[in-house]
């Protein structure tokens, strides 16, 4: 089960000074199917692992099940998603109370768009959870800012 909060930035130029000298990972991630429940089925690629993942569920909890792939084994899925990918860099940086802020900077048909996410252990920690002063506006129900739309549909306006 996966438990997360996701914050537009307003730029790059927003973050603070200690996110941005903060080493990143390079993401390559495609969606093989999206389902209009929710549910989706990606792989992805983050600095040479490869992972196939499955989730379902809609808004702060949803259900998760990854599984490692080869990179051979990703390479023969890769041609399946084109047109459905994003491409970005992670940034993982210490938040409160032990949390990790995960800051990506999307490249592509979506630079320009920068987003925080947190993953919480529960939903109770997730409501109480105060956000840092460069955090921008709470999207984590707006379906428009989900990864397998961003990779669909783009930006949103």
């Amino acid at each position: 089960m996966e438990v997360e909060r996701k914050w537009l930035i307003e730029s790059a130029e927003a973050l603070p000074a200690d996110v941005v000298a903060t080493s990143g990972a390079q993401i390559e991630q495609g969606y093989l199917t999206i389902g209009p429940d929710g549910s989706e089925t990606r792989v992805r690629r983050k600095d040479g692992r490869c992972t196939l993942t499955v989730k379902s569920g809609h808004g702060l909890i949803r259900n998760e099940a990854e599984v490692a792939l080869t990179e051979e084994q990703f390479e023969v899925l890769w041609p399946a998603t084109e047109g459905v990918r994003v491409e970005k860099l992670r940034r993982a940086v210490p938040g409160e109370g032990g949390l990790t802020i995960e800051v990506d900077v999307y490249s592509g048909k979506l630079a320009g768009l920068v987003v925080a996410e947190v993953e919480f252990d529960d939903p109770w920690g997730a409501e109480s959870f105060v956000a840092p002063y460069w955090f921008g506006r709470d999207v984590t129900a707006d379906d428009a800012y989900k990864n397998r739309s961003l990779a669909m549909h783009g930006r949103p306006a």
